[in-house]
């Protein structure tokens, strides 16, 4: 048989015969077709493709710059921003004239920032979680309780307008507000929702921070009941609009005499 293995010729024509008078060329390119890669996917990108991608993004790019604010976190406070000015009408000929806002205006966007999650936007609070600040006696009361707690915070049980909150816990706010902003937001919490409290000033909050300097620990109820239900030193007398400054602070007149 002619593919007997003991068959010398059957051995001699095993595998390729460089021999023969095919051409190794066109075996070479007969392999070469019969293993090209697919082509389909690697097309060069258009050119309008590329244009829109580099226009997206330098336009992109440019946004960033001009609202990122330098991706600085306190870029997103509103109470960080320049505080807008309102336009109010006035002077006999109907002439216009701007008006910076108010500490309670001031107060309002801090509070909506940060408070207003636990406390909510209606100063009510969350039933037996969060107490209310609307009519609460903390907060109506004299400014120096409402002003430890908001600097060091309160931990623990406490009691408000008879009811018991068993869980409330308040941050302190002495390492993330600045004096201004802890007393615009006092300002607003005992000026809104019914409340109607003396004004606070930063002059006020930055002498009670010194007082407070030792105290590490947010404050309990009992430690807070402790201290006299009373305004802080140098404040607005009772009664005064929220933002009037207070007697014998900076920027204020003495009383004219009689």
């Amino acid at each position: 048989m002619s593919n007997d293995p003991r068959n010398p010729e059957s051995r001699r024509r095993q595998g390729m015969d460089y021999g023969e008078s095919e051409d190794v060329q066109q075996v070479h390119a007969a392999i070469q077709r019969e293993k090209r890669e697919p082509r389909m996917g690697l097309e060069p990108l258009s050119i309008w493709l590329i244009a829109v991608y580099g226009l997206a993004i330098f336009f992109g790019g440019a946004y960033l710059g001009r609202y990122a604010g330098s991706f600085d976190g306190e870029s997103l406070d509103p109470a960080v921003v320049p505080t807008a000015k309102k336009t109010v009408a006035g002077g006999p000929a109907g002439g216009q004239q701007t008006a910076e806002l108010s500490p309670a205006e001031r107060g309002k966007k801090i509070f909506s920032a940060n408070c207003a999650t636990c406390h909510q936007a209606t100063g009510l609070g969350v039933a037996g979680q969060y107490p209310p600040l609307a009519g609460s006696e903390f907060t109506t009361g004299g400014s120096r309780r409402p002003a430890m707690i908001v600097l060091k915070g309160l931990q623990g049980p406490v009691k408000v307008k008879g009811q018991q909150y068993g869980s409330a816990v308040m941050q302190p706010w002495d390492k993330t507000l600045t004096d201004q902003k802890i007393a615009d937001v006092l300002t607003y919490e005992r000026s809104d929702w019914g409340n109607h409290a003396s004004p606070v000033s930063a002059e006020q909050i930055a002498a009670l921070r010194k007082e407070l300097a030792s105290h590490p620990d947010s404050f309990t109820e009992p430690e807070i009941l402790a201290v006299p239900d009373e305004d802080l030193p140098g404040g607005a007398p009772a009664g005064a609009p929220p933002g009037q400054p207070a007697q014998g602070a900076p920027g204020s007149s003495p009383p004219p005499k009689t």
